[in-house]
């Protein structure tokens, strides 16, 4: 099978994607600025019979993707996809933010794409190899939602760079795609749940459970959901879609 790099994987839908493709048959290297959250999921996947190794990097900073990828080829001894699904959460009005907020949650969810786009690239034609590249956006990168603007636009910008990167490495083989999750039971949504009560009085779980109430199919989302849409995306099912950032979200934004 081929060797997966996954950025943000040591929670989350980063840990669930990896438990899923680790369950694929995929040898699995995990990148995360957390080191004790990566080395857990390293062991959950070893305790699946897989195959993992770690790599504790920032993934807005160019140098280390480049030294993450080298290390998943180093580890394994080749390198097939690249999951960028590093990215960080901002809930504030339009009016509040400020410039060091911006440039962070730019660095960390554009800034990394970007780079983890330029590092999968550059490995897969060293290796005279055709790849992917999948890429995470999200609900917010098809609607602007108030209180999320800053974010939104990351993941709007998550949008181009899929589509643009797959019109410029198509001639290579190389496709690029992106998945676009909805409302996830995870860390991240508890953060966004707890800022919007700051901000709108409303109760804890009053914003989450607002969310999922407008879900066609009746509930929060899971990673597991996630990553079963990844899993296609890293197998050979999706080698002739690119360009395509494909809404999983249980039917909450229609395109």
């Amino acid at each position: 099978m081929s060797v997966v790099l996954i950025t943000g994987g040591g929670q989350g839908i980063g840990r669930g994607i990896a438990l899923r493709l680790a369950a694929d048959g995929h040898d699995i290297a995990l990148v995360d600025v957390n080191e004790a959250g990566i080395g857990s999921v390293v062991d959950e996947v070893r305790g699946l019979g897989g195959k993992a190794t770690a790599f504790v990097a920032d993934v807005s900073d160019r140098e280390q993707v480049f030294a993450a990828v080298d290390h998943a080829q180093e580890a394994f001894g080749g390198f097939d996809v690249m999951i960028n699904n590093a990215g960080i959460a901002q809930v504030a009005p339009i009016d509040d933010v400020r410039p060091d907020e911006l440039e962070r949650i730019w660095s960390v969810n554009v800034n990394g794409v970007l780079w983890g786009i330029q590092a999968a690239a550059a490995r897969f034609t060293a290796n005279g190899t055709r790849g992917k590249i999948i890429n995470a956006s999200s609900i917010a990168g098809h609607d602007g939602f108030p209180m999320l603007g800053v974010y939104s636009a990351t993941k709007f910008a998550v949008r181009a760079l899929t589509q643009a990167a797959a019109k410029e490495y198509a001639a290579q083989g190389i496709t690029v795609n992106a998945y676009c999750p909805g409302v996830v039971g995870t860390d991240m949504w508890v953060t966004i749940d707890k800022r919007f009560a700051e901000l709108t009085g409303a109760a804890e779980g009053e914003t989450y459970e607002k969310f999922v109430g407008g879900i066609a199919l009746g509930r929060a989302q899971t990673p597991e959901d996630v990553a079963a849409f990844v899993s296609y995306l890293a197998g050979p099912d999706s080698n002739y879609m690119t360009g395509q950032a494909v809404l999983i979200d249980g039917g909450l934004v229609f395109r």
